[in-house]
């Protein structure tokens, strides 16, 4: 706070205050008379000002997206092809025709897996080379909650029951679908032969 100039009457009033004091150290006597005050140094400022900031400034664009586990058509399309391209491309477009269907629309897990295991086991003994395994595409939950949860629960167990032994040495590929014959709710499943 800056200080103001004393009046006129101020300094009259302190003169005469000056006049009937006694001093406390006679010895040392000052001559200075109250007139007005000198203009008091700017006080240095303790901290440097603050730089300009505003809101956002620093943030990137858009947040980071979670890195949620891939679906499983997305991992089944990672996978290398394991049987000729040729017919890969034909089957992916739904051009070769599945000489086998197993449908597990209303199945339960533990009835599914020894009926899959039974239709693989069966179709590849017989001769039959590509088969359409039907898992529908599952329902939605009615409150999804805080961890996403697979849609489906036959959708993503059938490939890693493909995957594994003893039905692993009888399939050569396993992808989604065409959407002709039942999309992302059905598997093609490629077979090896009999030898």
């Amino acid at each position: 706070m800056a200080r103001r100039r004393l009046s006129k009457e101020e300094v009259d009033l302190w003169n005469k205050v000056v006049e009937k004091a006694d001093r406390l150290n006679p010895d040392h006597v000052e001559e200075s008379h109250a007139t007005s005050l000198p203009k008091p140094r700017p006080a240095k400022e303790l901290f440097e000002p603050l730089p300009v900031f505003s809101v956002g400034e620093r943030a990137g664009g858009k947040p980071a997206r979670n890195n949620l586990k891939p679906s499983v058509t997305q991992h089944l399309s990672k996978m290398p092809v394991q049987m000729d391209n040729k017919a890969y491309g034909r089957m992916k477009r739904g051009k070769l025709k599945p000489e086998g269907r197993l449908d597990l629309h209303g199945m339960r897990v533990d009835s599914a897996h020894p009926a899959l295991t039974r239709f693989i086991l069966s179709s590849q003994a017989s001769g039959k080379r590509l088969v359409l395994v039907i898992t529908g595409k599952g329902k939605d939950r009615d409150e999804p909650g805080p961890i996403p949860t697979p849609r489906g629960v036959l959708r993503n167990q059938v490939p890693q029951w493909l995957s594994l032994p003893p039905l692993s040495k009888v399939v050569m590929q396993v992808t989604p679908a065409h959407l002709s014959h039942g999309g992302e709710g059905a598997y093609y499943v490629y077979l090896r032969r009999l030898r």
